[in-house]
């Protein structure tokens, strides 16, 4: 223990030291759990008949004195006492003198100054007790009434030699927990800081329980002044001994401002540590609690709780406030069950919090008295919480920020700690404008990241998981540092001859203006593939686009189209990752060999495709650079260990996509978005598909209708069989009536439950819908297959072009 002369004109005179500490550890149950050999020898019991036994019994406590030792105890009625720290009265550091007798032959009387600690947490232990013989201190020679400042070496806001190297030795002094248990004791007291006692030889000063830093209030002062004049000894004004007092008073009010400055510094350390919402509330709860109150309720706006805008407009009595937060001392759950966190509710005008949340200004309540808290509970349906406000001081603080309230704070203190007073109003307002500030940040953050989402969101496709001849599953992960909006994005389109493109592209850069570039490339390949364009023709066409759009962005892109009846997979690469074909034979994975192409945008650089051949069951596997390239490590090994995880085998789509996910992403480093594409190439059996070729003549439409019929009464499919007729003769006639060529196709798909039908003829002209008239003898055929259809469309062909439509059963 270090202890030393305050601060001050007496500075001069400081006399520093250390005595030895006794640290005795109580469990939940107030029994002894640790004794150690400075407690054996201030107290006089050995560590074998302490440990186990009731710490009530050993200590230095009020209340009851044994027989055996009637003088035990004995309390100097200064703050606290021992038994309210022991039995969990108080949860807050204490600390105190008392006098007892000890064991032994001479039964000799011992001075004790002792400290306090609550402890939390997963282990038996709840409270740490050091103390020290008052009497080694009063042996030295110094000036009588001298007041010593006496407090633990490793205390917070204590200045005394040595402290840093105490604090790092306590787990040395705990010889019997692990260094786990040790090191989570020292964490929580200098966490909580410490009480010092002011000590002197001729004169008791009392100790200030809940700040880290000694202090007599001037109330304090003027009752010793009281006090000596009683005795006869009152110095007068103007004499040394009057100036001497003032003096000392000046010093213990700058104590006390100087203290509550390092507490405010201390909260600001601790509260803004991250921008996530909830973590800030839940930091500036724990800020206050124990240190400066003992219950602390968080309530926010609801529009800053849903992460939207700034509020508008003064609250009112019908806002409603969310409460996100409460932290207290009481047992665990003792305010659960009246405030639960989550609840919404509206206060009404005769409460403080009302006057709080309209003025701005905090609101202090020195105690709730028994009618306040009849109103405050009147707002608790069912529930009765004046057991836990009622005789409490309370105060409530403004959480602001631009002069906008969005929400406030309620500090309750126990009936033992001191009530709240003006200097606390000071400090807890602006501690509420510090904490205020923090939560608008949070909120902006919080609002611009759901603006973000709601961005990137709205620019994702949602692509259906089942397309002709294939499944697909999709993954899109954020960036984790540069940014929530990237560039970064997958598709899959409908093409004619059941085939399906699949795209996916990375826009350089993060950020809106990636995103928006991202959109307006996406939105042109869509419209491109659904003309059909090859897909070097495609990724020529974009890269024409991209510099019309500007010379600051580049991009690449993969362009696939997959045609499940010819199984083939036709590839274009502009600067992409190459993707990974899983073999559905063997297992084998491979990177496929691309011409590696240009970024979109680059211009001038020509694109080539590929052809490849794929079975069903095959897998596809696309996906951006973000996905396998971490800094500091070579993009080659994400590609390994891409084509490695790819060929694991997987119950589902999703599963194979996790798979795959999980051995990217935990190496660490990844700061870019990912997009990632994979789909299973079924391919569609030629039991399912039918052609045939039609003459063009006016007679064929007949036939077309019956050929179509039988069939699908061979696939057991006579519910499509009427309307596919009916739809079939209508392309069938427009083909024969407008093509040039002496034969028209006719194609008829199944896959799964739904039927395609493609008629192909070779005039170039893509038909349109017509508003027929009543007398109109033409245009009405597209607009019942438009009607009767799920879907249908038309595209260009290198001979002409194709008419097509789905069919699925209808439900009855």
């Amino acid at each position: 223990m270090d202890y030393g002369t305050p601060d001050g004109p007496m500075a001069r005179r400081a006399v520093t030291g250390r005595i030895p500490l006794a640290v005795v550890v109580v469990d939940g149950a107030g029994r002894v759990s640790h004794w150690s050999t400075g407690a054996r020898k201030l107290f006089g019991y050995s560590k074998e008949a302490a440990v186990g036994s009731p710490a009530g019994d050993l200590l230095p406590v009020a209340g009851a004195i044994p027989a055996e030792h009637p003088d035990y105890g004995e309390y100097d009625g200064l703050g606290p006492d021992l038994e309210t720290s022991l039995d969990g009265r108080i949860s807050y550091p204490a600390a105190g003198r008392a006098r007892l007798s000890v064991p032994g032959g001479d039964r000799h009387r011992v001075d004790v100054l002792w400290w306090a600690y609550p402890l939390v947490g997963p282990g038996p232990e709840r409270l740490l007790v050091l103390a020290a013989d008052a009497d080694r201190l009063a042996a030295g020679d110094r000036e009588p009434g001298q007041v010593e400042r006496i407090a633990p070496g490793f205390a917070l806001h204590t200045d005394f030699p040595g402290a840093d190297e105490l604090a790092g030795r306590l787990p040395e002094i705990l010889p019997s927990m692990s260094v786990e248990e040790s090191s989570r004791i020292v964490g929580q007291v200098l966490e909580l800081g410490y009480p010092v006692l002011e000590f002197s030889k001729h004169d008791r000063v009392p100790v200030t329980p809940d700040w880290g830093v000694a202090r007599r209030t001037e109330r304090e002062a003027r009752r010793r002044a009281r006090q000596v004049a009683a005795d006869g000894l009152a110095p007068e004004p103007g004499t040394p001994d009057g100036a001497a007092a003032a003096e000392e008073a000046e010093d213990l009010e700058y104590a006390a401002v100087r203290e509550h400055l390092e507490f405010l510094n201390e909260v600001s350390g601790r509260i803004g540590s991250s921008l996530d919402l909830s973590q800030t509330i839940i930091e500036v709860s724990r800020a206050v609690v124990p240190r400066f109150t003992d219950v602390a309720g968080t309530y926010l706006r609801e529009q800053v709780v849903a992460g939207e805008g700034f509020p508008e407009g003064p609250p009112d009595e019908t806002t409603l406030w969310h409460r996100v937060a409460v932290e207290h001392t009481d047992e665990p759950g003792r305010w659960d069950d009246v405030v639960p966190v989550g609840e919404s509710m509206p206060f009404p005008s005769h409460t403080p919090f009302f006057q709080c949340m309209t003025t701005g200004d905090p609101v202090l309540v020195p105690r709730i008295t028994e009618e306040m808290g009849n109103a405050i509970a009147s707002q608790f349906e069912k529930r009765d919480i004046r057991p836990l406000i009622n005789h409490r001081s309370m105060l409530v603080v403004p959480l602001k920020a631009r002069n906008v309230v969005l929400g406030f704070m309620i500090l309750l203190r126990h009936r033992e700690r001191p009530v709240f007073n003006d200097m606390d109003r000071v400090t807890g307002a602006e501690l509420a404008a510090r904490a205020g500030l923090v939560l608008d940040n949070a909120r902006m953050y919080t609002y611009q990241e759901s603006v973000a989402d709601t961005l990137q969101d709205s620019m994702l496709p949602h692509i259906e998981p089942r397309m002709t001849g294939c499944d697909i599953a999709t993954r899109y992960l954020p960036g984790t540092l540069l940014g929530r909006v990237g560039g970064d994005w997958f598709d899959s389109v409908k093409l004619p001859g059941s085939r399906t493109a699949l795209v996916v592209g990375d826009v350089m850069g993060h950020g809106l203006n990636s995103a928006a570039m991202m959109g307006q490339l996406r939105t042109a390949v869509q419209t491109m593939a659904a003309l059909d364009l090859p897909p070097a023709q495609l990724l020529r066409n974009l890269d024409d686009l991209a510099q019309r759009l500007g010379e600051h962005y580049l991009a690449t892109c993969l362009y696939a189209v997959y045609d499940p009846i010819a199984g083939e997979l036709h590839l274009a690469n502009a600067g992409h990752i190459p993707p990974v074909l899983v073999r559905a034979d063997d297992g084998r994975s491979e990177l496929l060999d691309l011409p590696t192409g240009a970024p979109i945008g680059v211009g001038g650089v020509p694109f080539e495709a590929v052809t490849v051949r794929v079975a069903p069951g095959d897998r596809l596997l696309m996906c951006t650079d973000g996905l396998v390239e971490v800094r500091g490590e070579d993009i080659g090994v994400g590609l390994a260990t891409l084509t490695e995880s790819a060929a694991h085998p997987a119950a589902s789509m999703d599963d194979a996509c996790d798979t795959i996910i999980r051995a990217l992403n935990t190496r660490g480093g990844r700061k870019d978005d990912v997009a990632l594409l994979m789909a299973r190439l079924n391919g569609i059996a030629d039991e399912d598909v039918a052609r045939w070729r039609l003459a063009r003549d006016p007679s064929e439409v007949g036939r077309a209708r019956e050929l179509v019929g039988d069939q699908l009464r061979r696939w057991s499919r006579p519910a499509l069989v009427e309307t596919a007729e009916l739809l079939v003769g209508e392309l069938v006639t427009n083909a024969v009536r407008h093509s040039r060529g002496p034969r028209v196709g006719l194609r008829l798909v199944r896959s799964g439950t739904t039927l395609i039908c493609e008629v192909e003829d070779d005039d170039p002209t893509l038909p349109t819908l017509l508003n027929a008239g009543p007398a109109d003898e033409f245009g009405r055929g597209l607009r019942i297959v438009s009607v009767l259809a799920k879907e249908w469309g038309t595209s260009r062909t290198a001979s002409g072009k194709t008419v097509w439509f789905e069919l699925v059963p209808t439900l009855r």
